[in-house]
């Protein structure tokens, strides 16, 4: 996940070392949420279970086999994606960069790990909008 500018001060000049440490060394080009491999395409399903090409068998979003593949009508929703892993803070914050704060997590992990800040950002974004158009252009409209 890139870093946005206004954030990059947050962050140590060697970061990009130390994630690759994390995610190549550390984690063995896996996540560490659910055990997907990194630059590999997979096919999954929108609840987070993932086909395991390396060893045959259907996966939870935890990284665990299951015991019964998905029906046939579920498999029609399935999709191939791609998997990037990035680093990501387990306690979000940006200047504890201790071996044990930091986690390598592909996308989906890595979203659902941020999901909160992520709402408390669209929270702030929203309100901000709204006070701009009470400001300058009157009431909020949607």
């Amino acid at each position: 996940m890139p870093i946005r500018r206004e954030h990059r001060f947050f962050y140590p000049i060697d970061w990009p070392q130390l994630s690759a440490v994390i995610r190549f060394r550390r984690a063995g080009g896996c996540c560490e949420g659910c055990g997907r491999p990194h630059g590999q395409s997979i096919y999954c399903l929108d609840d987070g279970r993932w086909w395991d090409a390396s060893v045959g068998t259907w996966r939870d979003a935890g990284g665990r086999s299951l015991r019964e593949p998905p029906v046939i009508e579920e498999l029609a929703a399935m999709r191939l994606t791609k998997v990037v892993l990035a680093t990501a803070h387990r306690d979000h914050d940006t200047t504890n960069n201790a071996d044990a704060n930091l986690a390598a997590l592909c996308q989906r992990c890595h979203m659902l790990h941020d999901r909160p800040e992520h709402k408390r950002r669209r929270w702030a974004t929203l309100f901000r909008r709204k006070a701009l158009g009470d400001l300058f252009r009157g009431p909020y409209v949607k």
